[in-house]
C-alpha cells in the first residue's frame, strides 16, 4: 500500500495524455459522426514535429526551457496540417457517402502516415531519443514526479480549461455546438459548417500535439508506430466517458490511466493471478474496463454529448 500514492499518480498521469488524445475523436464524431482512425498518426506526426524543431531548426545546445515553447508549437503546426488536409482531402469528399467509406480511409490513411514518417523521416525506423528537460525528481509524499511529468500535469488542465471555454463562451464554439446538435439547421441559420469540421479537426490535433510532447518528455523517446496503440487507448478513452463528449474523453481517460496501472501494479498479488499482472497485460485490461462499461452502460460514464445540453 506504500506504492499506492505512485500508482495512483503514474496512473493520472497516463489518464491525462489519453484524455488528450482522445479529445480529437469525441470533437470529431459529435460533429461529422466519423471514427477519426488517423488521429493517433496525428499525435506521432506532432511528436516527430517537435523533434524536428530541436534538431534541424535550434541551435546545437538550446536549453530546453528555450526550446519547449518552440517545440510545442511546432508540433501543433505539424498536427494540425496533417489533421486539416486529412479533412480536406480525405474525408470532406466522403462526406455524403456510406458510412464504412469514411472509416476504411480514416484506417487506411494512419497506415501511410505510419509508412511515410518510416520511409522518409532520418533514423526514424527505430527509437529516436526524446530531448529531456533538466532538472528533478521532485518529491511529493511517496510519490515522485519527474520533470517531464510536471509538464503533462500542467498542461492537461490548462488544455482543458481552454477547450471548456472556447465551446462555451466564443462564436466558434457555439456554432460547433449547433453543427452537433442538426448540422442542417445550422447551416440555414447562417453557419458555415464546413469552416466548424475544419476547427474540430484543428483543434483536435492541437491536445493530441500537447499530448505528443508530453509522451516524449516522459518516456525519452518516440517512433513511427507510437500513435497506433496510443490511438486505440484514447478512442478507448472516448467510448468510456461517453463518445461525443469532450469533458467525458478527459475523464474517461482519466479512469482509464487510473484502472489500467492499478490493474498492472496489483493484479500479481491476487493469488492465481500472478501471470496477469506484469506491463504486457496493461493493453489487455484497458479493453476488458471498456468491454464491462459497453456492456452495463454503452452510452459512456457522462453519456449525452456536450452540445445536447447547449
Amino acid at each position: 500500500m506504500n506504492e499506492l500514492p505512485q500508482q495512483l499518480v503514474n496512473g493520472l498521469l497516463l489518464g491525462s495524455m489519453y484524455g488528450l488524445i482522445a479529445i480529437g475523436y469525441t470533437m470529431v464524431y459529435g460533429i461529422v459522426q466519423l471514427i477519426n482512425f488517423a488521429h493517433g498518426e496525428i499525435f506521432m506526426t506532432g511528436a516527430f514535429g517537435a523533434l524536428t524543431v530541436y534538431l534541424y531548426i535550434l541551435p546545437d545546445g538550446t536549453s530546453m526551457w528555450i526550446a519547449l515553447p518552440l517545440m510545442l508549437i511546432g508540433a501543433m503546426l505539424v498536427s494540425v496540417g496533417v489533421a486539416v488536409g486529412a479533412e480536406r482531402f480525405a474525408y470532406r469528399p466522403l462526406r455524403n457517402a456510406p458510412r464504412l467509406a469514411p472509416l476504411i480511409t480514416a484506417i487506411g490513411l494512419s497506415l501511410a502516415l505510419q509508412q511515410a514518417v518510416w520511409a522518409f523521416y532520418p533514423h526514424a525506423k527505430s527509437k529516436i531519443p526524446f530531448p529531456q528537460i533538466e532538472g528533478g525528481p521532485f518529491h511529493l509524499g511517496n510519490a515522485t514526479l519527474q520533470t517531464g511529468d510536471i509538464f503533462l500535469l500542467v498542461a492537461a488542465p490548462i488544455s482543458m480549461a481552454f477547450l471548456a471555454y472556447f465551446v462555451a463562451r466564443t462564436r466558434t464554439g457555439r456554432g460547433m455546438q449547433a453543427t452537433a446538435q442538426d448540422p442542417d439547421t445550422a447551416k440555414l441559420m447562417g453557419i458555415n459548417t464546413d469552416r466548424i469540421i475544419v476547427v474540430a479537426f484543428a483543434l483536435g490535433a492541437l491536445f493530441a500535439a500537447v499530448g505528443a510532447v508530453a509522451n516524449g518528455l516522459k518516456y525519452g523517446q518516440i517512433d513511427f508506430k507510437m500513435g497506433f496503440i496510443l490511438g486505440l487507448k484514447a478512442f478507448t478513452a472516448a467510448v468510456l466517458g461517453g463518445i461525443g463528449n469532450i469533458y467525458g474523453a478527459m475523464i474517461g481517460g482519466i479512469v482509464l490511466g487510473v484502472a489500467e496501472t492499478l490493474a498492472t501494479a496489483y493484479i500479481a498479488d491476487i493469488p492465481g493471478l500472478d501471470q496477469f499482472g506484469s506491463q504486457s497485460w496493461a493493453d489487455v485490461w484497458a479493453f476488458i474496463l471498456l468491454i464491462l462499461v459497453l456492456l452495463f452502460r454503452p452510452q459512456g460514464l457522462l453519456g449525452e454529448r456536450v452540445a445536447d445540453r447547449a
